[in-house]
């Protein structure tokens, strides 16, 4: 098959990546500059120039392709919902091609813009008005409306080696600055998690899958770990203290990040790995943190 890949050069994407060419598909990966294109053909996959504000770039690469992977996000969380804005419309354009067509478009998404007080399961549908990130999985609907085989990829926390600016690499760099480690009331409210090689597993699945209607997967590993359990084990690894804060003195410790420091997600993946054969198979968030992915002994 040959697939269109957007963040194919991001954490997740490049494992991705590497999943389907050992699978036996042909990649060819959104590219926004010459370096992520050299890094694309080093891995053995096309290059594609353009970006997710670039529609025609866009149209373009699902146009040439039997299936599109849609990994793409940009991380400005001064303009999140702007930026949620422009994934909304990279889905609708990418949309617009594949509509009326068997071709598969999997979509990335959070299980966390599902909220409940219980554990949170694939047939569970987007309820979190409030925040930006809903646009994505309500571009979903709207396309499956419109006959395209789509399906959603919903990510907890993503871990595993090469991880330099996700949620842990985030506090990590929080903690070494502020001189400690914190969670926000005890830290019990909780993370799930999956390792970017069983995530990069579950997408290609879920294409080859090619379900309809808008089907969610939830690449989860781990249903959720306490926050305490990450805190403290940062604090330990970098010889600083833990602590606890109220919800104040946490938003003037964590600034923009005390959202997601008080994330409280417990999330399922047995519908998932029931409809792929999914099973995770690599280690586990606190087994990361414990060895050497985090904080290699060179440091």
């Amino acid at each position: 098959m040959k697939v269109f890949v957007t963040g194919a050069t991001g954490f997740v994407g490049t494992a991705v990546v590497k999943e389907l060419l050992a699978a036996g598909h042909q990649v060819t990966g959104l590219a926004r500059s010459e370096e992520a294109a050299k890094k694309l053909i080093a891995l053995g996959a096309a290059a594609h120039r353009g970006d997710l504000t670039d529609t025609e770039s866009l149209k373009t690469g699902a146009a040439n392709a039997d299936g599109v992977i849609h990994l793409g996000f940009i991380h400005d969380f001064t303009r999140f919902r702007e930026m949620c804005g422009i994934d909304e419309k990279a889905i609708e354009t990418i949309g617009e091609v594949l509509a009326g067509t068997a071709r598969p478009f999997v979509i990335t998404s959070g299980v966390g813009l599902v909220v409940k007080d219980c554990i949170i399961l694939e047939q569970d549908r987007i309820n979190n008005e409030g925040h930006p990130r809903i646009a994505t999985e309500k571009a979903v609907n709207s396309i499956t409306a419109k006959g395209v085989r789509a399906s959603v990829v919903r990510l907890p926390i993503v871990h595993g080696e090469g991880d330099n600016y996700g949620f842990i690499a985030i506090l990590t760099g929080i903690a070494k600055e502020k001189g400690k480690s914190a969670m926000i009331n005890g830290g019990a409210n909780v993370w799930p998690a999956v390792h970017r090689l069983d995530a990069a597993r579950l997408y290609r699945l879920a294409l080859e899958k090619n379900a309809a209607g808008g089907t969610r997967y939830h690449a989860v590993a781990e249903q959720g770990i306490p926050f305490k359990t990450i805190a403290t084990v940062i604090g330990e690894k970098l010889g600083l203290p833990v602590v606890s804060l109220n919800p104040d003195e946490a938003a003037a410790h964590f600034t923009w990040f005390t959202h997601f420091a008080g994330f409280n997600c417990l999330a399922s993946s047995e519908a998932t790995k029931d409809a792929l054969d999914w099973t995770p198979i690599q280690s586990t968030l606190p087994e990361d943190l414990m060895g050497n992915v985090y904080f290699p002994l060179n440091k």
